[in-house]
């Protein structure tokens, strides 16, 4: 293979459309094949192709928290691989958190390329699993070590030389709640794997080994010098931003800080989350290889390389991770020692893509946004039927934006390091002794207002039909969404459970709770946080407030005191009180 071979720029381009058509292929292929909704609607998942040294020439544009994450997963695989070597026709399945898995129920799939007998590199997915046999359905917080997260398969060959593994298979279905549907979803990810193996070869085939690998180093360069280049715009520094989160779901009186600095030196730049809080003694820890670099990886793109704010789309590869660094001390949440479980990690790695943003906002004040809910809602519902079997359902609930240099915080949608789509509630319906008795914008609060508003969050209610259990990981019950340069802060979230035989009844909820057990005809209500606004709330336009007004987004009342926009009981605007009014609260701020 020739490094030094250099492309013409359409050849480049349409080899660089080539590997990014492969990545996509294989993410269809593997959501279209699964059976459970987490993989099939919410498209939690990850795919593409990677060389000899584990780079990453392509992945599908998913879910930001599994870019970045495979090339942890084949380091950890290099380490604990049954045989010590690969062959042709392998199939290596793997999720050890302290070998490179961004946590127990994403699991890899990983298949070897061979081409003209020789090993070339390496096609492979992850995807989060419903069930992999916790200590709790679907989902674990409060456990005690990594042993009660579930099955452990680390460097496990599914396949060896093209046999398959039954004995492995057996027990992998034996040890989940949803053993076949758990089997189903596997075999999804490797007939992904598989079919990247057979788009890439034949890449090869048309082009030629050494062009093919020309064209994705000089693809990667290319990503690492646009992401250099954006870094190198920041001004030299060190920039601190720190929170709480509100505790780690069993110590209930204990908040735990995240500090976040980033260092800016030259082209490169470091986060470093030194006085961040211990590690836990439950699993809201978060593994330092497979989620926490990659959150880092997840801000930086989304700051720097916005293909809407920037002139090209660079491409998703290894070159735009190079110029990132990350450091947190071992032992600590973001860095945690074996033998810490670490399966509820979501949530803090939001909270410190939020920080970075937060904390760059003093010298990128056009690109940041304000503070977003910045967590996420996972909820676990389970229960039995009446055959015995066990149902389990993974539901991740959308949060909201801060508001914007240029426009307001998108309402309802998952954020930061989260891009899962939600599930249909009529397919919730169809397959689940589940029914959705609320889904709609939250309405009991205002948003963080600025000139540009933050977010509206959602309010979901889902109400079980059968007894169980339903295990929920979120966050900012305690901490609103921050606002920036003048925006007022925006919303904690809620979350609560009654019965609809004793709806007064009700029981507030921590942020995080595990098994909870509920009766039939519970109902969980999850309102979400609200994104914090972002300018000063008196130069947002009079006639913009009174729309907000006539959409539901904010009372008349609140028009009134907070933005300084005067409606008669038409809800017609009154310019002349509202300038009066809008001068008084200026000079009161002063």
């Amino acid at each position: 293979m020739s490094k030094e071979l250099t492309l013409d720029p359409i050849t480049l381009q349409v080899i660089s459309g080539a590997l990014d058509t492969i990545a996509e292929e294989m993410g269809h292929v593997l959501y279209r094949m699964s059976f459970s909704s987490i993989i099939r609607e919410s498209q939690d998942l990850g795919a593409g192709l990677f060389d000899l040294n584990y780079q990453t020439l392509c992945e599908s544009e998913s879910t930001p928290m599994h870019i970045g994450s495979i090339p942890a997963y084949l380091r950890g695989i290099e380490k604990t691989l049954q045989g010590g070597q690969w062959n042709e026709g392998d199939v290596v399945v793997h999720n050890h958190p302290y070998y490179g898995s961004s946590h127990t129920p994403d699991l890899a799939i990983v298949i070897p390329i061979y081409y003209q007998g020789e090993r070339v590199g390496f096609a492979a997915n992850t995807a989060h699993h419903i069930d992999i046999g916790a200590a709790t359905p679907g989902l674990i917080i409060d456990v005690t070590d990594m042993y009660a997260e579930g099955m452990l398969l680390a460097g496990l060959k599914l396949y060896d030389r093209g046999q398959r593994n039954e004995a492995l298979v057996q027990m992998i279905t034996s040890n989940s709640r949803a053993g076949d549907q758990l089997m189903h979803d596997i075999d999804a990810q490797i007939a992904s794997a598989r079919l990247g193996v057979k788009r890439f070869q034949e890449l090869l085939d048309r082009y030629g080994r050494d062009m093919v690998f020309a064209a994705a180093n000089q693809l990667m360069d290319y990503s690492e010098m646009r992401m250099r280049q954006g870094i190198a715009a920041i001004p030299d520094g060190e920039y601190r931003a720190e929170g709480f989160l509100d505790d780690d779901g069993r110590r209930r009186d204990v908040r735990l800080p995240i500090v976040v600095t980033v260092k800016v030196q030259g082209d490169s730049v470091t986060v470093d989350l030194t006085g961040s809080a211990e590690q836990t003694p439950t699993a809201y820890n978060v593994p330092f290889e497979g989620s926490c670099k990659v959150a880092a990886y997840a801000a930086f793109r989304k700051l720097l390389l916005d293909v809407c704010t920037i002139d090209s789309r660079v491409p998703s590869n290894e070159g735009s991770f190079r110029p990132i660094h990350v450091v947190a001390p071992e032992g600590t949440i973001f860095n945690p020692k074996a033998p810490a479980a670490a399966e509820a990690r979501f949530t803090q790695c939001n909270r410190m893509i939020d920080l970075i943003l937060q904390a760059l906002a003093p010298v990128l004040p056009n690109k940041v946004i304000a503070g977003s809910s910045a967590s996420i809602s996972f909820a676990s519902y389970s229960g039995t039927r009446e055959n015995g079997d066990y149902w389990v359902f993974l539901e991740v609930n959308e949060g909201a934006y801060g508001g914007r240099p240029r426009s307001d915080g998108p309402d309802s949608i998952d954020n930061l390091m989260a891009n899962t789509r939600n599930n249909p509630i009529e397919d919730l319906g169809m397959h689940l002794p589940m029914v959705c008795d609320r889904y709609e914008l939250r309405d009991d609060v205002l948003p963080g207002a600025g000139r540009f508003r933050g977010g509206l969050g959602v309010v979901k209610a889902q109400r079980v039909l059968t007894p169980g259990f339903i295990t929920h990981e979120s966050e900012r019950h305690l901490e609103a969404p921050r606002g920036l340069f003048g925006g007022h802060d925006g919303v904690v979230g809620r979350n609560i459970i009654h019965n609809v035989d004793s709806p007064d009844e009700v029981i507030e909820m921590y942020s995080k709770f595990s098994g909870f057990q509920t009766r039939a005809g519970d109902v969980m209500t999850y309102y979400s946080p609200c994104g914090g606004g972002y300018g000063n709330p008196l130069d947002r336009p009079a006639e913009t407030v009174r729309e907000d007004v006539l959409d539901d987004f904010c009372t008349r009342k609140a028009a009134y005191e907070v933005y300084g926009v005067v409606l008669d009981d038409s809800l017609v605007l009154d310019r002349a009180a509202t300038t009066r009014r809008r001068a008084k609260l200026a000079a009161a701020a002063h």
